[in-house]
C-alpha cells in the first residue's frame, strides 16, 4: 500500500534518485539515469521494489538523515527489538552505474536474536522486463561481503546484489531472503545496478571502502551552514540539491513522476528533467552564500544550453542536456490520485522568463569571478539579445501555462538585465539598462492596474504571487510603491494560514483548487525582506519551514487543510528558495 507522499525519503547521488518508505521498502528508482525507466516503480503502480525491514510486523518507523547528508538511518522498534537500516546510494557516482548501500544492525535484541526480512524483485523499464533468473556466483575474498554474489541481467541492465547468499529465487526474477542478527550485530548488502557493459569489479562491492568515499563525500561537499537562518534545515537542502544535480551539470527539478497536486485535477507531470529556471534559483541561492561546486555546474551546464540554442532557448532538458521527450503514458495505476505520465510539455515551450533567470544568475555568479569565463560573457550577451529579440512575444511563462503577454516573465528580465549591468563596464552596461528601462515602461503601462498592483497579465487583471520574486530581486527602484501593494494583495487575496497560493484557479476556496505554493512562501519571505520587514519576512520563512513530513523533504505544493504534501518529490526550487531565505535572513 502505498504512503502519504510526506513519508517518504530521498536517496539520491546526482545521477538518480530513489524514494523509500519508512518500513524499509523502496519503491522508487530509475536506473541507470534520471529519465531512465524504473527499475522500482511500486510508487506509481507498477511493480519491482526493494526491501529491508523486520521480520516482525509489529513495530514503529522512524529515522533521520545523518547531518548534512542524504545517508538515511531508519529506526525500527519491535515489541522486543531495536533494528537501525542505514541507507545510502555511493558516491562519488558514475553515470552508468549506480551502488546501492544498506547496512542493517540489531541495536537491541533478545539473546537468540531478531528476525530481518529482505526482497529484491527489480522490474527494469517501469516493470515491463523481467530480470534473468538470478545465479549465484563466488564472491571475492577480502572485498567484506558475505559470500556469494547474486546476477542477474534484463532491459539492457545487469544486476548483482551481495550480502545474502541464503536469499531464495523465484520465478519472477525476485530475491527473498529472512536471517537473524544478534545484538550488535550488522549484515551489509550491496546492490549494483549497471548498464552491461559498465558493471564493476568485485571491489565495488566492498562495503567498507564503499562506506567510507560516500561518508567523506558528502563531509566535503556539504558547507559550514552555521551562520545561516536553520542551519540544519540549509545544509539539508544542500545536501538535497547536491543529490538531484548530475556530474554533467544538470539539476532535476524532482526525482519523480506524476505525483498529483491535487487528486483528480490531473495536473500531474514529469519533473526528472532540469529546468533552467529551477536551477538558475539554486545557483542564485548558493552564490548568495559563497562559492561552491554547484554553482560552477550550473554556470557551466546553463552556458552550454544558451549557447547551443540562442534565441530558441528551451526551458527544460534531460540533466545531460538533451530534448525533453514528449508526454506519454505508462499504462500504470499511478499514486492514488494521480497519474502515470513520463515526458514533459514543457520541453518544447518557449518561456521569457528563462532568460531573465540566467541573466540573475550571471550577476550572482560574477561575485565569484564567473563573468571573467569569456564563454559566460558570450553567453550573457546571447541572452541580452535574446531577450531584446522576444520580450514582446506571447509565451507560456512561470507556470507553463496558454501563450499570454505575462507580466511575471517581463519583470524577469528587467530584474536580470539591470542586476548583469552592475556587473558590466559602463559603456558595456548602457545596452541592458536602455532595454531593461524600455521593458519596464511597456510592462508598466500595460500590466500595472489602476489601483497600483500589478496583474498578473495584460489580459488578465488578477494576482499572480510569482510576481513577488522579481520585486524581490529589486526589479523596481527602491521606494516603488507597487511593491508594498502587491504584497499586501497577496497575503490579502492569496494566503491562508500563513501559506501562499500561486493564483486563483476558480470561485472556489483557493484550497479547493490546489495546494499552497511553497515556492511562493519563500518568495513572500523575500519579498517581505527586501521591504525591510524583517519581523514579517521571518514569520514567512519559519511558515513554509514547517512545511515538512518527518523526513525534512519539501514536495512543490502544501495542502494547508490536511498538512500534507502535493506533488513531485523532493522539490528542488523549494530547497533552493529555503537555502536562499536563510543567507539573506541571517543579514
Amino acid at each position: 500500500m502505498p504512503w502519504a507522499l510526506r513519508d517518504y525519503a530521498f536517496l539520491g547521488d546526482g545521477e538518480r534518485g530513489a524514494l523509500m518508505s519508512p518500513r524499509g521498502e523502496i519503491v522508487w528508482l530509475c536506473a541507470p539515469r534520471w529519465d531512465s525507466g524504473a527499475v522500482f516503480s511500486q510508487l506509481i503502480g507498477g511493480v519491482g521494489q526493494y526491501v529491508v525491514r523486520p521480520q516482525d510486523n509489529w513495530h514503529v518507523a522512524g529515522g533521520s538523515y545523518e547531518d548534512g547528508s542524504l545517508i538515511r538511518v531508519s529506526r525500527w522498534v519491535t515489541a522486543d527489538a531495536l533494528i537501525e537500516c542505514r541507507d545510502a546510494l555511493a558516491l562519488p557516482a558514475e553515470p552508468g552505474r549506480l551502488v546501492l548501500l544498506r547496512k542493517v544492525r540489531a541495536e537491541r535484541a533478545p539473546a537468540g536474536g531478531t528476525g530481518v526480512r529482505v526482497l529484491l524483485d527489480p522490474r527494469p523499464g517501469f516493470g515491463a522486463t523481467r530480470m534473468s533468473a538470478p545465479r549465484s556466483e563466488p564472491g571475492e575474498s577480502g572485498t567484506g561481503h558475505r559470500g556469494a554474489v547474486w546476477t542477474s541481467t534484463g532491459g539492457g541492465l545487469r544486476l548483482r546484489w551481495a550480502g545474502v547468499p541464503e536469499a531464495e529465487p523465484g520465478d519472477d526474477g525476485s530475491l527473498r531472503a529472512g536471517f537473524t542478527l544478534r545484538p550488535g550485530e550488522w549484515r551489509d548488502l550491496v546492490l549494483e545496478i549497471a548498464v552491461e557493459e559498465a558493471a564493476g569489479g568485485a571491489d565495488i562491492l566492498d562495503p567498507g571502502r564503499l562506506w567510507a568515499r560516500t561518508e567523506r563525500h558528502w563531509r566535503q561537499f556539504v558547507p559550514d551552514c552555521s551562520g545561516l537562518l536553520a542551519p540544519r534545515d540549509a545544509r539539508q537542502a544542500y545536501a538535497v540539491l547536491g543529490g538531484l544535480t548530475s556530474t554533467a551539470g544538470g539539476m532535476a527539478a524532482a526525482a519523480t513522476t506524476s505525483l498529483p497536486e491535487h487528486a483528480g485535477e490531473g495536473r500531474n507531470y514529469d519533473y526528472r528533467y532540469a529546468w533552467l529556471r529551477d536551477q538558475c534559483y539554486m545557483g542564485i541561492a548558493v552564490a548568495a552564500h559563497g562559492p561552491h561546486t554547484l554553482l560552477e555546474r550550473t554556470v557551466g551546464f546553463v552556458t552550454d544550453r544558451v549557447l547551443e540554442a540562442g534565441d530558441e532557448l528551451r526551458p527544460a532538458y534531460t540533466v545531460t542536456g538533451e530534448h525533453v521527450p514528449a508526454e506519454r503514458s505508462l499504462r500504470l495505476r499511478g499514486y492514488p490520485g494521480g497519474s502515470d505520465r513520463v515526458g514533459n510539455h514543457a520541453g518544447s515551450q518557449f518561456q521569457l522568463d528563462t532568460y531573465g533567470e540566467v541573466l540573475q544568475l550571471y550577476a550572482a555568479a560574477a561575485r565569484h569571478g564567473h563573468l571573467e569565463d569569456p564563454r559566460v560573457r558570450r553567453a550573457a550577451h546571447t541572452a541580452v539579445t535574446a531577450v531584446e529579440h522576444n520580450w514582446q512575444r506571447p509565451e507560456a511563462g512561470l507556470w507553463e501555462l496558454e501563450e499570454r503577454w505575462w507580466t511575471h516573465s517581463r519583470l524577469s528580465v528587467v530584474t536580470g538585465l539591470r542586476a548583469l549591468a552592475e556587473h558590466l563596464p559602463e559603456k558595456e552596461a548602457r545596452h541592458p539598462r536602455a532595454l531593461a528601462d524600455t521593458v519596464l515602461a511597456e510592462t508598466r503601462r500595460r500590466c500595472l492596474r489602476p489601483d497600483g498592483v500589478w496583474a498578473r497579465a495584460a489580459d488578465d487583471p488578477t494576482l499572480d504571487a510569482a510576481l513577488l520574486l522579481p520585486l524581490a530581486r529589486g526589479c523596481l527602484p527602491p521606494g516603488d510603491p507597487s511593491t508594498g501593494r502587491l504584497l499586501a494583495a497577496v497575503e490579502r487575496e492569496l494566503s491562508e494560514d500563513g501559506f501562499v497560493y500561486r493564483f486563483r484557479h476558480d470561485e472556489r476556496p483557493l484550497s479547493d483548487a490546489e495546494g499552497a505554493f511553497l515556492l511562493c512562501g519563500f518568495m513572500m519571505a523575500l519579498a517581505a525582506w527586501h521591504q525591510g520587514d524583517t519581523t514579517a519576512a521571518v514569520r514567512w520563512f519559519e511558515r513554509q519551514r514547517s512545511a515538512y513530513g518527518p523526513p525534512g523533504l519539501y514536495a512543490e505544493e502544501f495542502d494547508v487543510v490536511q498538512r500534507q504534501l502535493r506533488g513531485n518529490l523532493p522539490q528542488a526550487f523549494v530547497h533552493a528558495l529555503l537555502l536562499e531565505n536563510g543567507v539573506r535572513l541571517a543579514r
